[in-house]
């Protein structure tokens, strides 16, 4: 008698109609799906399915305050359901609306105080808040509730007692966060991060000595980590620059091999010193063959006294070996090829093009097979405002190497620069999978760059179009994934 009630059947249709308007979203057919959704709702305006379900499509269009109305009027007639409020709670954290956040998160957290999510999202909102002390406290309470075993590693247990912290020393509780280190430190599976941590608190203590200690143990481990010099400096407090100096040449003779604490001076050297220690630097940068060593020094290039000094130097290198050995007596052959690739890359960076080819077409003729040596020449000729003689170079480089997915997508890319559009997507293909086109499988990968540079080539062309076209794709590719991020 009751399953054929008419309010039994009033509210299984409306609940269809919504349900039927969900998917028609899902399908890409949005005003269909609003149609069906509204007719719900006239028919049961108490549903809370029907208000969810618009609340959903609202959030697929991006109109997320009307989307949290809808969630809102949802819960008015289903108070405790999870999932309306899972979802409420993620849309008000997108919109920074952090008290209604913490006012949900305390909701799921009294539906579901056994679940570790409900703990771990209201200690969220508190830090999200800044309230620190409170954040810390929730997540107090949790860790109690958790038995964990001393000799057995649990790695979430681990991760939890690591955001502990971290919220201890964003709340400027240092003496506490130390405090926590060194009663978990067994616990807490990383022991880097717990090494780290140490450091940066016992600085934050001025207790210098110690944190000191901290850094040279962790240089030990990693002597090649930028950020551990910083520590260490900040321990020891440099008075001069030849106090400063000293702590890295005390690490050049602890650690011969590492480059770091021979490139962290460049940048506070200035005059003969910098000369003295960049000299050195360089020779063993290109007597061993390091293809990255222009990158490492690109910074020094905001200062005009450092960037004359370091091309004295090179170009002294390239004069001298061009004659003779000029490192040692045993010098690789190699080297010159390293200091004229240094010399193309420095000559592009200045904007002297000219010069930039002359260095690399000199590389390039000694040794025709390095990958790298096209790359650059590329990069020059694009940067001299010359894309087809660069795409040409790409794909000369690219067919040195035709495994090689980076140098094909790069290859394609300057292509599609040249709005040679065909030859992008033939390059492409060689990645792509054999009997589907290589811009519809493209597509499948959700390869957006792909696409942007296609919709751009196609605009400097004039083809407005074909560039409307793949500005569709892009869109339409976009909303799948944002339909799928949903369901997710």
């Amino acid at each position: 008698m009751m399953l054929n009630s008419p309010e039994k059947k009033r509210k299984i249709c409306t609940q269809t109609l919504a349900m039927k308007g969900l998917t028609l979203n899902c399908l890409g057919k949005k005003e269909e799906a609003y149609e069906y959704v509204r007719r719900g709702l006239r028919n049961d305006l108490k549903s809370h399915v029907c208000w969810h379900v618009y609340g959903l499509l609202q959030r697929s269009d991006k109109k997320y305050d009307e989307a949290i109305k809808c969630y809102r009027n949802a819960l008015k007639w289903d108070k405790d359901n999870l999932q309306i409020l899972r979802d409420l709670s993620l849309l008000q954290i997108q919109m920074r609306d952090l008290e209604g956040y913490r006012e949900t998160r305390y909701q799921l957290l009294q539906l579901r105080p056994a679940q570790r999510a409900s703990w771990i999202g209201y200690a969220i909102a508190y830090h999200l808040l800044e309230d620190y002390d409170m954040a810390s406290k929730i997540l107090e309470e949790f860790r109690k509730t958790q038995q964990a075993s001393p000799d057995k590693i649990d790695y979430e247990y681990s991760e939890l007692l690591l955001y502990q912290n971290q919220v201890l020393r964003e709340g400027g509780m240092y003496k506490e966060a130390l405090d926590h280190l060194d009663n978990h430190d067994k616990q807490i599976c990383d022991k880097l991060a717990v090494e780290e941590c140490r450091g940066e608190l016992l600085l934050k203590l001025n207790r210098l000595e110690e944190a000191a200690d901290v850094y040279r143990r962790l240089l030990e481990r990693n002597p090649e980590n930028w950020a551990y010099y910083r520590g260490l400096e900040k321990a020891l407090r440099p008075v001069t620059v030849e106090n400063r100096l000293g702590i890295y040449e005390s690490a050049w003779t602890q650690y011969p091999k590492g480059l770091v604490p021979r490139r962290l001076p460049l940048n506070f050297l200035f005059g003969e010193k910098f000369r003295e220690v960049l000299d050195k630097y360089l020779r063993i940068n290109f007597s061993k063959g390091c293809p990255p060593v222009f990158t490492t020094l690109k910074s020094l290039y905001n200062v005009k006294e450092k960037v004359s000094i370091l091309e004295e130097l090179v170009v002294g290198y390239e004069t001298s070996l061009k004659s003779c050995n000029l490192f040692n007596p045993n010098e690789p052959p190699t080297t010159r090829l390293w200091v004229q690739y240094f010399l193309a890359q420095h000559y592009d960076r200045i904007g002297q093009h000219c010069l930039a080819l002359e260095y690399i077409n000199a590389a390039i003729e000694s040794t025709p097979t390095l990958i790298e040596l096209f790359l650059v020449k590329a990069k020059i000729f694009k940067h001299a405002g010359n894309i087809k003689e660069a795409a040409k170079w790409m794909d000369e480089a690219q067919a040195l190497d035709t495994a090689d997915r980076f140098i094909n997508s790069k290859c394609a890319k300057y292509m599609l620069k040249a709005n040679l559009v065909k030859e992008a997507e033939e390059m492409c293909s060689k990645f792509t999978r054999e009997g589907t086109a290589a811009v519809d499988n493209l597509n499948e990968m959700q390869c957006m760059w792909f696409q942007t540079e296609c919709a751009l080539a196609y605009q400097s062309v004039n083809k407005y179009g074909d560039s409307l076209k793949k500005c569709h794709e892009i869109e339409r590719v976009s909303y799948r994934k944002h339909i799928f991020d949903e369901v997710v």
